[in-house]
């Protein structure tokens, strides 16, 4: 009777879903429980095998208990070989595989095994670090298996769901559960960004670019990662929406090497119950923006700070990850129509969905041999660079796109603001070739970093 009770819920939530209807016909058939449709979703669901060179420091004084941490920059690099393990979706017959970045992300060999057992190598078409996403070619001389994708805006909380992939590498495994939460971003889930699905369904290390399937075999989403204290699975799981796999799998297609976000130009803050009540809002919820760039796109239709947004074609927002996550899956060279409360009063505006400009152009040096500190990459800042580094919106100046060996060293960091060298000021990228070709036996270097102004000083 329990299994019973379970086939007639999925199927009830597949009508939810616009499914066809279906119900069990035969005792031998509800014994099955999910067993017919992981025959056929379980194929498209692949193994990988991924091995990258890293550089790793020799200290003689590794695994010292003291020692280990005040050397750690001590010794020579050597390159070593990493591996990784984990688990593909193959989303077209052709050989399109997409995975978690931290899988396969900076690799340079890659194996994937289909479940019976036949191995093909892999090419990465398209990976992006901060959404944990890659897309792959795999080599296969045959159609292959693969999965449809369902619109995950469709999905419900409390559906019933299947999570596939290679667990702790003991083989393919399917684990059940339900969907426990949606929308889940990066504050929420512990996990520093992103916009997830929640579920239940045991997810474990190596599960990881795995499937999230629904009761049609349909993919909602690509398992990334879970919340837990003993490194095992706590019931606590986060999948990758299936909308944002289609618009990284596109963009692979066209020939992007590089996925292209949207660009906001805007900064704000969620609306909570104060921030409502101050605003006269009958509910918190939105974001309040607090600041534009001149060349936001959201400026041009005609937002400005103090202005709440709501939605983002017709979905709620209720901070900038949900925002920034609509944005890409609508994609690029697209528009998106933004709800809100502008100058007071409800309404719409449409935005176009651009890349950060270009302007000024980048004017990049790096450092030469003759200076003090060679290698130090530096550029002026434009709206591109300063969404690539994360930096304020107000941001100007000469930014420290690389800091170099010897500028590490001497406290430099990706993302610092060069003010002074040695009294010097920094006005332009040629500037800091200039002020470092100077040997003076003292050198002092004022920067500007997040909201703070240091000075670094160091003898030669």
């Amino acid at each position: 009777m329990f299994r019973a009770a379970i086939i007639a819920i999925s199927m009830g939530l597949a009508a939810a879903a616009g499914a066809e209807t279906r119900v069990p016909t035969s005792q031998a058939e509800v014994s099955l429980g999910f067993a017919p449709l992981v025959k056929e979703a379980a194929p498209a669901v692949v193994n990988i095998y991924a091995k990258r060179v890293v550089a790793v420091r020799e200290s003689p004084f590794r695994g010292d208990p003291f020692f280990q941490n005040l050397f750690r920059d001590f010794g020579s690099q050597r390159p070593q070989v990493q591996n990784s393990l984990g688990s593909g979706v193959i989303l077209s017959s052709d050989g399109i595989v997409v995975s978690n970045y931290h899988v396969v992300g900076m690799a340079t060999d890659i194996r994937i095994v289909l479940n019976d057992g036949r191995e093909f190598s892999a090419e990465v078409l398209l990976a992006d670090e901060g959404n944990d996403l890659a897309v792959l070619q795999m080599t296969a001389p045959e159609e292959l298996p693969s999965l449809s994708l369902r619109d995950s805006d469709s999905v419900e909380v409390g559906e019933l769901v299947l999570a596939i992939g290679n667990p702790f590498g003991v083989g393919q495994t399917v684990s059940s559960g339900i969907v426990s939460g949606l929308a889940r971003t990066g504050a929420a889930a512990g996990v520093g960004q992103g916009y997830f699905i929640q579920t239940d369904a045991p997810i474990n290390p190596g599960n990881s670019g795995g499937a999230l399937i629904d009761v049609n075999g349909r993919l909602i989403g690509i398992n990334t990662r879970i919340l837990t204290r003993s490194g095992g699975s706590n019931g606590i799981g986060f999948a990758i929406p299936a909308n944002l796999v289609a618009e990284f799998v596109k963009q692979a297609k066209a020939g992007n090497t590089r996925f292209e976000t949207p660009w906001a130009g805007a900064t704000g803050q969620p609306v909570d119950v104060d921030i409502a009540e101050g605003l006269g809002l009958d509910r918190p919820g939105g974001i309040l923006i607090s600041a534009l760039h001149e060349a936001s796109p959201f400026r041009t239709a005609g937002v400005r700070p103090g202005d709440v947004i709501l939605t983002v074609d017709g979905q709620a927002v209720t901070n900038a990850a949900e925002m920034i996550f609509r944005m890409s899956v609508a994609g690029v060279g697209d528009e998106a129509e933004i709800g809100g409360i502008f100058g007071g009063e409800p309404g719409t505006v449409t935005v176009d969905l651009m890349l950060p400009p270009e302007v000024p152009a980048r004017d990049t040096v790096e450092t030469s041999r003759q200076t003090i500190l060679p290698g130090v990459r530096v550029s002026n800042l434009n709206p591109a660079l300063i969404a690539e580094m994360g930096l304020p919106l107000n941001a100007e100046g000469i930014v420290v796109e690389a800091a170099g060996p010897l500028g590490q060293r001497a406290g430099l960091r990706a993302g610092d603001i060069l003010l002074a060298i040695n009294d010097r000021l920094i006005n332009t990228p040629a500037d800091v070739e200039t002020a470092l070709r100077e040997t003076p036996r003292r050198v002092s270097i004022v920067v500007e970093r997040g909201s703070r102004r240091v000075t670094l000083r160091f003898r030669l």
